[in-house]
Order: structure tokens, then sequence, then C-alpha cells
């Protein structure tokens, strides 16, 4: 009997600690290595932070050209050569959306089942956010499946039509809820490790420090707060392209000595375990993996009405305007220092990684029968 694990292709922007990346890394971290291997294709030159562990599990990395619409060509013959030099692959698991149209069309000419998985809900705006438009309509037309962290993120790619065909699959973006479960030895270590007294009340963020996550209001928001209660601070957890802004600004506002800004980490649980209460006022978002994380390790979460109902699990969660940050300094004023709540299980069972990796085990090994070269 052949017991060679099957080797699934996951197509990525890069490996950083993103909402799609941290979702997929869940996912490999759960799922049986002696039947499944995940291999990544990602377009991102520099060397993102989940690489180390890839390798260390098993996985391959490869590097695609990054699509800048003058290389169509030479994008297009990548993949093509890829897919003729890589026979091992029978089913592709793609994440970024806006050339997806263009590499799965390429697998599903070499015989690969395909799935598109969507973790957003808008592109943004401007130009580029016009051309990406444009570029992903095709993909509900190209892929075998349509996978969606969410309900609103699926109709959002897909149309709302796509939704009700038996191809679409919402898919819960999992963690492990026993890896995300608060330790009080480990905040008071991680406190120490950060430099932040037992009495400090630190706000915390989680996430690639770009638009969508719109930290210019959090920091705004945390500038006002600290103005009335000056033991706090703001831990931020991420790397992006706009880390430097953040810097500027938090100096700017004259709080730059309260805001700890510690880049990106794998090990995210233990930063959990230093906050008070967790703040997530995104512009838009699939789901919100790490408002799912927050509340596993039992922090209350003030999050934006931007991220959808799906990610909104417990009594401790409250979904606020923009248009107000009266009502965010509120939600901050009624938290405590050191306040958790213990966390209902059956509230959380549907993200619990094990679950979903059991069913997305079977689901791969389902299509990789059904290919036949």
């Amino acid at each position: 009997m052949n017991t060679t694990p099957i080797r699934v292709l996951h197509v990525l922007g890069g490996l950083e600690a993103g909402g799609a990346e941290s979702f997929v890394m869940n996912l490999y971290r759960a799922v049986d290595k002696g039947k499944i291997q995940f291999d990544f294709v990602k377009h991102i030159e520099h060397k993102g932070v989940f690489e180390n562990e890839i390798t260390q599990m098993g996985g391959k990395i490869y590097r695609c050209p990054q699509y800048n619409g003058k290389n169509h060509i030479v994008y297009c013959r990548w993949w093509n050569s890829f897919f003729e030099e890589h026979q091992e692959y029978r089913v592709v698991h793609g994440h970024v959306r806006s050339t997806a149209a263009i590499y799965l069309k390429i697998a599903k000419k070499n015989d690969l089942v395909t799935i598109a998985h969507s973790h957003s809900t808008s592109n943004g705006n401007g130009i580029s956010a016009l051309v990406k438009d444009m570029m992903q309509l095709p993909i509900r037309y190209t892929a075998d499946f349509l996978f969606a962290c969410s309900d609103k993120a699926g109709k959002w790619l897909y149309g709302e039509n796509a939704t009700r065909k038996p191809n679409y699959r919402m898919i819960p973006n999992g963690v492990d809820l026993r890896r995300f479960a608060f330790h009080e030895k480990k905040r008071k270590e991680m406190r120490n490790e950060l430099g932040i007294a037992e009495d400090t009340f630190v706000l915390g963020h989680v996430g690639r420090i770009i638009v969508p996550k719109n930290h210019k209001f959090l920091v705004e928001l945390f500038a006002d707060y600290h103005g009335v209660n000056p033991n706090s601070k703001l831990l931020l957890i991420g790397n992006g392209e706009l880390f430097e802004t953040v810097q500027q600004q938090c100096t700017q506002l004259g709080i730059r000595e309260a805001v700890i800004m510690v880049g990106s980490k794998t090990n995210t649980e233990d930063y959990y375990q230093a906050m008070d209460v967790f703040v997530f006022p995104s512009l838009w978002e699939g789901l919100g993996i790490v408002a799912i994380e927050a509340q596993a390790n039992g922090l209350t979460c003030l999050v934006s009405e931007n991220v959808p109902e799906e990610a909104i699990l417990t009594e401790n969660t409250n979904a606020l305007s923009l248009q107000s940050k009266d009502a965010w300094l509120d939600g901050l004023q009624k938290v405590s220092v050191g306040e958790r709540m213990r966390t209902p299980k059956n509230c959380m069972q549907q993200y619990d990684i094990c679950t979903i990796a059991d069913y997305l085990q079977r689901f791969y090994l389902e299509q990789h029968e059904k290919v036949r070269r």
C-alpha cells in the first residue's frame, strides 16, 4: 500500500502573518502530514515569517513572478512551465484573487482540481482596485470550487447566485482553540518581556499595518484614551507598508513611548495574553481571524461594524461604528485591567481548526482521487 502523502499546492501573495496565510498555516499544522503535505507558490520575493516552519514540516516553497500587467506573457509562461514540471499536483488552492483567473485556468488545462478562496470583501479604492475587480470577475466561472471565509466574502467575490451553487463552500477561518486559551503565567511572562507593568491597561491589535486595518483610527483612538488614562499602552503586532507612517503618527500625537510595535510574530498567542482589550477597527474584512483568536483568549473585543457577523461569537464582542469615536472610548472605559471571560466552547466550536482540518483533509483526498492523469 502506498503511504506517500498527497501534495496540495497553495497559492499566496507572500508568507507573512496575514489572515489568509495564518489560516493556511493553522490548517497545515492540523492536517495529518502522513496523508497530506502542503506546498506553496508565493508572489513576493522577500522571506516570510512562516517559511522556516513550512520547510521544517516538509513543505516546499516556489516563487512566481509578481504580476504587473506588463509581464502577462511571462507570468503565464511561468505557470505553464511549473505545471509541466510538477506532475505531482492534482489539487491547487488559490488564495490570490487578482490573478486567480489566470493561474487557475492554466491549472485546469493541466487537469488539476482548482479551488478559489475569498478572504476579503473589498479591493479598496482607486484605479488599482477597479483593475483587480475586473481581473477577478472570471474566477466564479474558472474555478471548480468556490471557497470563502464568510458568506459576505463569498457574495462579494463570486456574486450572490454563485454562493447558492453546489460548488460553493463557506470554510470558517479556523484556529487552534487550545493554543489561544488564556494563561495567567504566560501573561506575566509576556508583560515582563515587553516592559509592561501589572496595572497598566493594554489595548492590543494583531494585523498587517496596511490601509484596510485602519491603524490611523486606532492610533488616534489610543491617543484620546491615553490622554485620560496615562497608565495605558498600545501593543501592535504586525508589519506592513504603513509601519513607518504609523510610527510617525504616534510621534506627532506625543504617544510614541506608550506604543509598542513588535513587528510580525508567529507566536501571536503569547501576545494576546499581555492585552486587556482587543481593538479591531477594520475598514473591511473577509472574516477577521485575529478577532476569533482574541475571543478564544477571552478578551473583550471592540470591532468595527465592517467585521462580518460570523466573527462575532461572544457577548464581550461589540461591533461599533467608525463614525463614533466616543462609542469606542466608552467601550474602553468599561474594561478593567486583567479582565477575561471564560469563553464557552460551544460558541467557538465552528472555528476549531481540528474540525475544519478534518473536513478539508477528506475533501482534498477525495478530489485527488478523482483526477486521472
